[in-house]
């Protein structure tokens, strides 16, 4: 499993410019620094290329399979990403992991417990762009546009294929180990389904749209979801004129 070859590559671009409640139990004054964005993907339906464009269109930290498990292992690397996580969004994470222990009932080893709480970390961080992981069934609504990557199934075993260098029968296992793998640990960690596509917030279909497309689509989401977390935090309503430059 590759390392990230410099620290740098953790940093965020800048200081996120939004401010957005936590889960409704905890108070407004505990919340994390940005959105995320949670994908969700089906196995060979290029999920991790399209976070990475979606990264780039929004000027965030992405953060996959391998970086996740880099952080969650390495304890040096972890403080460095997360020393300028300021006191309150800690708070908002350690409070997001108690209410799913009480919600959900966790019933996880330590090691995917330290993995879980990372993510809300990352979450509370801001401005992130989090792969697999159960992200988008960690974190609340509130604060998360949650993104299923889907393909069909040959065009998956198709791109699975190319990507990996196997036979047709080889990339066939190979997503279908991968799709059965990410279910149960989604059961096992939460007892969600996630071929329930009422979870998400939007399901995007790459064999349609492209990596391009898909990923232009979900930062059109995210500029949405910021500008109604803006208005419902605003005193004073926006009047209707004014949303297109709040969307902008």
């Amino acid at each position: 499993m590759p390392a990230p070859t410099s620290t740098e590559s953790l940093d965020l671009p800048g200081v996120p410019l939004h401010g957005f409640r936590g889960h409704e139990p905890v108070t407004s004054l505990i919340r994390p620094r940005g959105l995320t964005v949670a994908i969700s993907r089906q196995a060979g339906a290029r999920g991790t290329s399209i976070a990475r464009k979606v990264a780039e269109i929004l000027a965030w930290q992405v953060f996959d399979h391998d970086t996740l498990d880099y952080l969650a292992q390495d304890d040096t690397a972890r403080e460095q990403l997360l020393v300028d996580v300021p006191a309150d969004a800690r708070q908002w994470a350690d409070a997001q992991l108690a209410r799913l222990q009480h919600e959900r009932g966790l019933n996880i080893d330590a090691n995917t417990l330290k993995l879980v709480r990372l993510v809300l970390l990352v979450a509370a961080r801001g401005n992130a762009v989090i792969v697999g992981r159960a992200a988008g069934f960690l974190l609340p609504h509130e604060t998360t546009i949650h993104v299923r990557i889907v393909a069909p199934l040959d065009s998956r075993i198709a791109y699975m294929a190319q990507w990996m260098r196997l036979t047709h029968p080889e990339a066939a296992e190979e997503v279908r180990a991968r799709d059965e793998q990410r279910a149960r640990f989604l059961d096992r960690t939460l007892v969600f389904d996630p071929a329930d596509l009422t979870a998400y917030d939007v399901v995007v279909n790459s064999d349609r749209l492209g990596v391009e497309g898909a990923a232009q689509f979900i930062g059109w989401a995210v500029r949405t979801k910021q500008m109604f977390v803006e208005i419902a935090q605003s005193p004073t309503p926006p009047a209707l004129d004014s949303l297109d430059q709040l969307a902008s």
